[in-house]
């Protein structure tokens, strides 16, 4: 049930807005250790109460919390932002709390920044009401601003945000540095639509990686495939599991013996990566992967070149796989669709590993004809 936003506050504290598709939570540690929930509107579900307490690490015997966190529930992107509260901020007997932005975009930098504007400002007022305003007059105008903070402007993030949902705070360069030649591993899953997990014991460095590895494939949208922190439960393995591509991030050793979540497993510490028992047929290496490992590693090794240029010819290397592919979509659709066939394929006589490769690939683009 909910009561209305602006003159009600409930005892069990958690703030709840839905506005132009996007939600919002306040869970409250108070000095007694307790995680209360304040303000509701217009409603919580059992599941997003129990997802935002897993992911906010607010409640049990957590001290330590990480300061923002960002991820994914079926098509929505949640964005948490903890904040320790201090004595001169105006709310007494609370010691933390978390403020969750949901939306259907990906644009964890701009999310960032707004929750950290909205969570200051609820510390210096103690009242969700100054959030709300806040929050709608970025809705309504696409801005808001404070005194202390200035002013938050939605077009400065989306005039940031890379094409296709990629963000740009990318690594791919140290990515290529800490796995070598082996970084074509993970290349090819992703071309290939693969499913990945990335394993780190530590979210704040899982989560610093995780944006990195969508960016490699430039031309794809990186919302469809990314899930950057999962957990090992069921509700959060049914949503993972109905996607049949992804990059998923996990903080669990134990997913590494999970070979059904994966195709290929990357060990961030470690500097492993692991093609599962199913998958070592279709990720077969050629001269043409050996040809992009090195072309990747020259990359890396060039200190001339900016993050952003190694994305863009790593960009352009793809583009080029995927001309070469498209002058064997030698068949047409009743639509006109131009599609590879096997039958083209064969009578190409390429060697097994290439033959495999390319068939896959054709799939992956959706051009295989079968």
């Amino acid at each position: 049930m909910c009561q209305d936003p602006i003159t009600s506050r409930w005892p069990g504290r958690c703030l709840l807005h839905n506005y132009c598709k996007e939600v919002r939570l306040v869970p409250e540690r108070d000095s007694n250790g307790d995680v209360l929930w304040t303000w509701t509107y217009p409603s919580v579900t059992e599941q997003q109460q129990a997802l935002v307490l897993r992911k906010c690490c607010l409640d049990g015997d957590h001290v330590a919390v990480q300061p923002f966190v960002y991820g994914r529930s079926g098509k929505a992107w949640y964005y948490i932002n903890c904040t320790e509260v201090f004595e001169s901020d105006n709310l007494p007997r609370v010691k933390q709390f978390a403020l969750v932005l949901w939306s259907r975009d990906l644009n964890p930098d701009k999310y960032e920044t707004l929750c950290r504007m909205l969570s200051k400002t609820y510390c210096k007022t103690g009242s969700p009401v100054s959030m709300l305003q806040l929050y709608l007059s970025v809705v309504t105008r696409g801005s808001c601003t404070t005194e202390e903070n200035g002013t938050f402007l939605v077009r400065d993030f989306e005039s940031r945000s890379n094409h296709n949902n990629h963000t740009p705070n990318t690594r791919i360069r140290e990515l290529i540095r800490v796995f070598g030649l082996e970084t074509i591993l993970i290349y090819t899953a992703l071309l290939l639509k693969k499913r990945i997990v990335v394993y780190h014991h530590s979210l704040e460095a899982l989560l610093k990686w995780m944006s990195t590895f969508p960016a490699l494939m430039w031309h794809r949208k990186a919302a469809d495939i990314l899930f950057p922190w999962i957990d090992l439960v069921p509700e959060e393995l049914i949503d993972l599991k109905s996607n049949t591509s992804f990059v998923a991030g996990c903080r669990d050793s134990a997913v590494g013996t999970r070979t059904d979540l994966y195709d290929v497993l990357v060990n961030l510490p470690a500097r492993e990566i692991t093609v599962a028992p199913h998958a070592k047929e279709s990720m077969t290496m050629t001269k043409t992967h050996k040809d992009i490992a090195v072309f990747m590693v020259q990359l890396a090794e060039n200190e001339a070149l900016s993050e952003q240029q190694v994305v863009r010819e790593i960009a352009d290397k793809t583009r080029e796989l995927l001309n070469q592919l498209r002058l064997l979509a030698t068949v047409s659709t009743p639509e006109g669709k131009n599609m590879v066939s096997i039958e083209t394929l064969r009578e190409k006589n390429l060697p097994q590993a290439l033959d495999n490769f390319l068939f896959n690939l054709a799939v992956a683009e959706n051009m295989m004809m079968l």
